[in-house]
């Protein structure tokens, strides 16, 4: 399926690389670059008159959080019409790998304005490996490493969650400074980027990073070593104030930006959103609530787990009806002990309660 989302992209990825200038050298000679287009067009949608935040749909969100056993999240923003709802939507949370979206509009920021190229060749290679979900990871072990292109790093790492894919972009766009620069120029709010997986997760788990935790479970045979009162109060750090919280409702107007066409060109916004709405995680969150018709997409995250605990579980994404209405929505499950699946419903039942709403004419919603 990775194969297909890769070769699905790839005719606009390389007609959509921009100049020839990047952070580094090219490895690439400019005679062999094909000529650039500057945009494909996003098919316009019509623009609303502006209505005030639905009371029912206010209530119903609200009702949600209300309900949940554990800190919860959660902003709904429309994006042609303007209003929001939200519960808890200015407490921040912990992102997980919501945060590699930074990373790829950071990298498509750079494209647009000449200093990044999608068909540009990359190497990954045994020390770029990180840890846990990373199925790149086997190729970078082989010969040299794994050959490769920037446009094909950034549909691994937004399909797959692919956190080595991620890593090696992040340097490639300048690292976690070029992130943060990033969305204060953008203005995106309350949205903090952390260090990188490898220390965001040691430290998480109590941890100082060495790179031999970066093979085979090296780090979690490391982490299960610890006693447990030094984990405990690692995860409580991170989820008091996570280095990569944000605001759902600061994540909800970001998306809602990027679909107005306000913070890319149209084709880096065009590449961004068809990447997201490949993606295959999180197939039993928002996207197992969606009626017939309504697209997705989103990018979903997930953080450890120390015995019943979970310190981030999260879906954030960007849903349009069949009439063309859309929706930025932030789901965000900062620590809680509850089982996966009432998570789970917490996030499809935010995403049901929105399509209901839509699918009444916007004048009401379930109770």
């Amino acid at each position: 399926m990775l194969a297909a989302a890769c070769a699905g992209m790839a005719a606009l990825l390389l007609s959509a690389c921009g100049s020839t200038s990047r952070p580094g050298a090219s490895a690439m000679a400019p005679e062999q670059l094909p000529s650039p287009i500057v945009s494909i067009p996003v098919p316009p949608v019509t623009q609303r008159p502006y209505r005030p935040a639905p009371s029912p749909l206010q209530m119903a969100i609200q009702s949600l959080a209300r309900g949940f056993q554990g800190r919860a999240g959660i902003a709904v923003r429309a994006v042609d019409e303007g209003w929001t709802v939200e519960a808890n939507g200015r407490q921040r949370e912990p992102q997980q790998s919501v945060s590699k979206l930074w990373v790829a509009m950071t990298l498509l920021d750079l494209r647009d304005q000449g200093k990044a190229r999608l068909d540009e060749p990359i190497v990954v290679r045994p020390e770029d490996i990180t840890l846990f979900h990373q199925p790149i990871a086997y190729l970078a072990l082989k010969g040299d490493g794994f050959h490769t292109t920037v446009g094909d790093l950034l549909t691994r790492a937004l399909t797959h969650s692919d956190n080595t894919a991620n890593d090696r972009l992040l340097t490639y766009v300048g690292g976690p400074r070029a992130v943060r620069a990033m969305i204060e120029r953008k203005q995106l709010g309350d949205i903090r980027f952390g260090p990188g997986e490898r220390l965001l997760q040691a430290k998480t788990a109590g941890l100082t990073w060495q790179p031999s935790y970066a093979l085979g479970n090296g780090f979690e045979v490391a982490r299960s070593r610890l006693p447990m009162s030094v984990r405990v109060a690692a995860l409580d750090a991170y989820t008091s104030d996570p280095p990569d919280g944000a605001a759902p409702l600061s994540i909800a107007d970001a998306l809602a930006r990027l679909a107005r066409g306000e913070l890319l060109s149209e084709t880096s916004t065009r590449i961004l959103l068809d990447t997201m709405g490949a993606s295959v995680t999180g197939r039993a969150r928002m996207r197992a609530a969606l009626p017939a018709g309504w697209t997705i997409a989103h990018k979903t995250g997930t953080g450890q787990d120390l015995g019943p605990r979970n310190a981030g579980f999260n879906d954030v994404g960007l849903l349009t009806a069949p009439d063309g209405r859309r929706y930025a929505i932030a789901v965000m499950i900062g620590d809680s002990t509850r089982p996966i699946r009432e998570r789970q419903v917490l996030i499809q039942n935010v995403a049901a309660a929105v399509t209901t709403y839509a699918g009444r004419g916007g004048d009401a919603v379930a109770n």
